[in-house]
């Protein structure tokens, strides 16, 4: 397959929606919605039921026609295009829909295949099934999940299954629709490593649609929030509990938030932990370079170092 020629600088925003408006009959979904994703992040998207998450994806990838406003990919603008017109821009993407969205009557390696198919019908059937093959291992698949129908594949199987199709062409970026609901906590946590690994490997910018506190927390570089039929605010999760709006603390400072904020931290401790027993020594030579967490805590009883209590960790302990 031909290597993509980027044609913008690093620092331009990979995607970029302004003044979007959606709307079905008289129900407006969105009204002058504005965003930019960053060229390398991900990029969370949360919102209330209703507030077009998906929407906004659809719009993006060309699946909707919004009402008005503009929508540029890689630096082009995409709406009232035609399909052949945007080609070139559509195979610099991959898309995870919910659920996976494979085709029943598919095996798994078929549905690789069918972008490839799609974007590159001159390939033979044997680079199609070599290649086919790469992306089903790549996503922590069996080798042998390729000849099986979706029906035969768990839930969390066939949304690996998914991803692998969104894969194929190789795409900058990713797009991931609720990847991780349905799956038990252990498999959602094995999907964000899987996701985050991947992201780094590839180079990927992902946008991620989520109402999961957990991957937002794990693997988000940024979180776009959307309400009041717009985006109200993106940034790190820090900045967002800066906030005063009453639905992003109502939503990170509730109960499932706070819980994600603790299985995080217990995250953090496990690796520290895994860290420590593989490298006892370097581990014991850094800590003895570095004032105790105890000496610490003394210097902020007696008032000599403040502490940011926007910060997530700290806010949950004032609620504790």
């Amino acid at each position: 397959m031909p290597q993509h020629h980027r044609t913008r600088p690093d620092d331009a925003p990979i995607i970029k929606v302004s003044g979007l408006r959606n709307e079905f009959g008289d129900q407006v979904i969105h009204d002058k919605l504005d965003l930019e994703v960053r060229r390398g992040e991900i990029l969370g998207v949360v919102g209330g039921s209703g507030t077009g998450k998906s929407v906004l994806m659809r719009s993006i990838i060309g699946l909707q026609s919004p009402s008005a406003g503009q929508v540029e990919v890689f630096g082009e603008p995409t709406l009232n295009r035609s399909e052949l017109d945007t080609v070139e821009i559509r195979k610099r993407w991959g898309v995870l829909f919910q659920g996976g969205a494979l085709f029943s009557t598919l095996t798994v390696a078929e549905n690789v295949q069918v972008p490839l198919r799609e974007f590159y019908p001159e390939l033979d059937l044997a680079l199609l099934d070599e290649i086919a093959s790469y992306k089903v291992v790549m996503t922590g698949l069996p080798a042998d999940a390729g000849p099986k129908f979706p029906a035969e594949l768990s839930g969390g199987m066939r949304k690996r299954a998914g991803l692998a199709r969104a894969l194929a062409l190789d795409p900058e970026l990713m797009f991931l629709d609720e990847p991780t609901a349905g799956l038990d906590p252990i498999g959602a946590a094995a999907f964000d490593d899987l996701t985050k690994a991947l992201q780094k490997t590839l180079g990927l910018t992902v946008f991620l649609i989520t109402h999961d506190l957990d991957t937002l927390y794990a693997i988000c570089d940024r979180v776009a929030v959307l309400a009041d039929k717009r985006v109200i605010a993106v940034g790190t999760i820090d900045e967002l509990l800066a906030l005063d709006h009453p639905w992003i603390q109502e939503y990170f400072n509730g109960p499932r938030g706070r819980a994600a904020v603790a299985s995080q931290d217990r995250g953090q401790q496990a690796s520290a932990a895994r860290e420590a027993a593989a490298h006892p020594t370097e581990v014991a030579h850094e800590r003895s370079g570095q004032r105790s967490q105890g000496g610490m805590a003394d210097d902020y009883a007696r008032g000599a170092q403040a502490v940011d209590l926007s910060k997530p960790d700290h806010r949950a302990g004032e609620r504790g």
